[in-house]
């Protein structure tokens, strides 16, 4: 059995105004509302190191791995991710120089501030990168070396600063003496004096390399003698400026 069905006329009108404010109303709330966006939260400052050791429960190399973890993760939130440019590199380093404090044989923390925050196209904040680099090192250098190492190319090749790729060259070369440094470690400064136009430099430090005997391979050997005996002919090349007198 059928009920019946009234026409849409039958409808009262009151019934007919209430359902459409009530269509309208929902109309503009849905409008007025705005719509839900990911905010990206600001990186905090890290908790200090020795709240970081107590809470550490006698594990602080697996603390120094779980904040590594949640700093590398922190670019990406929920709903957005933030490029390392946006970060603040001074809380960044904060948190990696607690880390390192927590597990100083890691190499992590290091390799990330060279090939991750030390690579964003920012000048300033490439060169705040590499100055923590600089200072971590000089606390390890043997085993610090390959960061140190890649800063140098970033300051001669990104920022094209040949005086502080030289500067970092000349640490490399005083501070990383242990037997594990490969030697061509040693030979960046000499061949970064050269690109300076520092050919007297460049020879005197690439003399001191042949005759250290600490090179032995003789590929590295027939290179250095190469690229001395070239500085050399450059320096003979050169003519004296002529003599007014």
């Amino acid at each position: 059995m059928r009920l019946h069905e009234r026409p849409f006329i039958d409808v009262p009108r009151s019934i007919l105004c209430i359902a459409g404010i009530a269509f309208a109303s929902q109309l503009a709330i849905h409008f007025a509302i705005p719509k839900p966006s990911a905010t990206a939260k600001a990186l905090s400052s890290p908790p200090s190191a020795s709240v970081l050791r107590a809470a550490s429960l006698g594990e602080p190399v697996s603390a120094a791995k779980w904040l590594m973890l949640y700093l590398q993760a922190f670019d990406n939130q929920p709903g957005i991710s933030i490029p390392f440019l946006a970060l603040d590199y001074n809380k960044v380093i904060d948190w990696l120089d607690r880390i390192i404090d927590l597990d100083p044989a890691g190499q992590y923390p290091l390799l990330s501030a060279s090939r991750l925050y030390g690579e964003v196209p920012n000048p300033d904040k490439q060169r705040q990168m590499l100055d923590f680099i600089y200072r971590k090192f000089l606390d390890d250098p043997n085993r610090r070396w390959p960061w140190l190492a890649h800063a140098v190319t970033i300051a001669r090749h990104r920022l094209g600063d040949l005086p502080l790729a030289r500067h970092y060259a000349e640490a490399l070369r005083e501070k990383a003496t242990g037997k594990n440094v490969p030697h061509w470690v040693t030979q960046m400064e000499a061949l970064l004096a050269e690109d300076m136009n520092e050919v007297e430099t460049a020879k005197v430090l690439l003399g001191g390399l042949l005759q250290s005997g600490q090179i032995t391979d003789a590929h590295e050997l027939h290179f250095l003698q190469q690229k001395l005996e070239t500085l050399e002919k450059a320096t003979k090349d050169v003519k004296p400026p002529p003599n007014n007198r």
